[in-house]
């Protein structure tokens, strides 16, 4: 049974939080109707989500092999075999979907779509440079979009452009660390790495951050947020913004270890004593 959560990755649902930001930022958090339909959703889109992780790693078992870590996942270490891992992941795609459909027809329809995008992902998108992160960073929005729907909300352009950019910028980081493997054993993990090397990737999270930062800036000082928020000094929020990007790009750089995003939010002290400060301050201003 623990081979079997461990294949289903549930400490990845973390990411799927991103469905309950449009309900945050609508001020309808208190809402207990939309919040249990939001919850619904994120139950919905993490097992179809787990479906997907076990697609991938039984499609890259022979890679995972001869990966430093991935070797332990179950698939690749042989802890669960893959008949097994069929029969789970086509449970988990059909409960997701079930679920997904009796909440919404408009998030299936998004629920469907990032599937599809995550196959062709699996099987072809990710060996081609720039189109994978791109790939990456559009599951972020897609997961906002099945917030939104659910609950009835519309999304602002600015969440959207800035959880793309962010998703970006932590992608980059992801195929970062996966060069410095490459650099340090001659071990390819991924083909797509061809595509890249440290001096680009270096440099577009330089670009990444710097955009994330600014873009938010603007967003909490325009006369629209101000008038939505009916607050000027969500300002202040960005402070938190700029400690969690300095934080990040010292994880990568520094101690070169940005593999992944979500146990570094999991693990990183410093990480969560600023994402919490930033949840703490934006809620004390807004609501």
């Amino acid at each position: 049974m623990n081979n079997i959560i461990t294949l289903m990755r549930p400490h990845q649902y973390i990411k799927n939080l991103f469905i309950f930001i449009p309900l945050f930022f609508a001020m309808k958090i208190t809402d207990t109707h939309l919040l249990f339909q939001t919850v619904f959703a994120f139950v919905a889109f993490s097992l179809t989500a787990s479906a997907i992780y076990i697609l991938n790693d039984y499609h890259d078992i022979k890679d995972d092999r001869v990966h430093p870590t991935k070797r332990f996942r179950p698939l690749a270490s042989g802890a669960v075999c893959r008949s097994q891992a069929i029969l789970i992941m086509g449970f988990l795609f059909l409960f997701g979907f079930i679920m997904m459909a009796v909440l919404s027809w408009q998030g299936f329809a998004i629920l469907l779509l990032y599937v599809v995008m995550n196959i062709a992902y699996s099987f072809r998108l990710k060996h081609i440079a720039i189109i994978d992160i791109i790939i990456i960073s559009l599951g972020f929005v897609l997961r906002l979009f099945v917030g939104a729907v659910v609950a009835n909300i519309e999304l602002s352009a600015w969440i959207v452009v800035m959880t793309f950019l962010l998703a970006l910028f932590m992608a980059l980081a992801k195929r970062r660390d996966d060069v410095l493997i490459f650099n340090q054993t001659g071990k390819k993990m991924r083909r797509v790495i061809d595509g890249y090397n440290l001096q680009f990737l270096d440099t577009a999270m330089a670009i990444m951050a710097a955009v994330v930062i600014v873009a938010y800036t603007i967003y909490t000082t325009s006369p629209q947020t101000v008038e939505k928020f009916h607050s000027k000094y969500l300002y202040l929020t960005a402070f938190f913004v700029i400690v969690g990007v300095m934080r990040y790009l010292q994880i990568t750089f520094v101690y070169e270890d940005s593999g992944s995003p979500t146990k570094i939010v999991l693990k990183d002290r410093f990480m969560q004593f600023v994402l919490i400060g930033w949840v703490l301050t934006f809620v004390w201003i807004i609501y």
